[in-house]
């Protein structure tokens, strides 16, 4: 796609090497919402445009089909660079429209590792945000339970949070979720940094637990 003046101009602010989050945000609030705009921004194929796209989009045109496209180029980005739009993109539009909500809700099978792990975070989300559960944990960590050593990477540490938001926020089952954390062992052996919490369910339910007594 060849890019519009404003586009051009835009994208001229955005530089690989010194590019912030907050500066993403800060242009973002000065567009606004420019759907057109961040279709051009992501046709650059670039991280830092996308991310600046996915904030300007119009929430009300992400369609199944739109979705699907973006999910096929999130697909061409590294690993780490294709979890971060994956989950800007749930956090700054997905969960803001009801109607895309019920498709995020639909996609625990889908054939896009993406959309797998956008279904599983954002039932972490849920929780972690305060909200009262929905009546599916036992659903949820039956699944989680049957599936989680044969999945993708990235889909597989969505899972994990999950049972691991649950245990902290639903005491009725934070033993099971702890026992799957034992049992599966993931996560068990990573190192830790300094001040982070680790992804061995064991451990990052008594800390994330322990946090909330304070």
């Amino acid at each position: 796609m060849t890019l519009s003046s404003k586009a051009k101009s835009i994208y001229s602010q955005i530089s690989k090497e010194t590019t912030k989050l907050g500066d993403l945000r800060k242009i973002a609030k000065e567009i606004k919402k420019d759907h057109e705009l961040a279709m051009e921004l992501w046709s650059t194929g670039e991280f830092y445009p996308r991310q600046l796209s996915i904030l300007i989009m119009d929430k009300k045109l992400l369609s199944q089909d739109l979705i699907d496209e973006l999910d096929k180029d999130i697909q061409s980005h590294e690993y780490n660079e294709r979890n971060q739009l994956t989950d800007w993109l749930m956090a700054n539009q997905l969960t803001k429209d009801k109607k895309i909500i019920a498709l995020m809700e639909s996609w625990e099978n889908s054939t896009s590792a993406i959309q797998r792990r956008v279904f599983w975070y954002y039932q972490a989300r849920l929780r972690w945000m305060g909200k009262t559960p929905p009546p599916n944990t036992k659903i949820l960590l039956n699944s989680i339970e049957e599936k989680i050593m044969n999945e993708k990477p990235e889909v597989q540490w969505a899972m994990n949070f999950t049972a691991g938001q649950i245990g902290v926020r639903e005491p009725a089952h934070r033993s099971r979720c702890v026992a799957l954390g034992e049992k599966f062992g993931l996560y068990k052996d990573d190192p830790v940094s300094k001040g982070c919490t680790p992804n061995y369910l064991p451990e990052f339910i008594r800390i994330e637990v322990a946090k909330l007594k304070k």
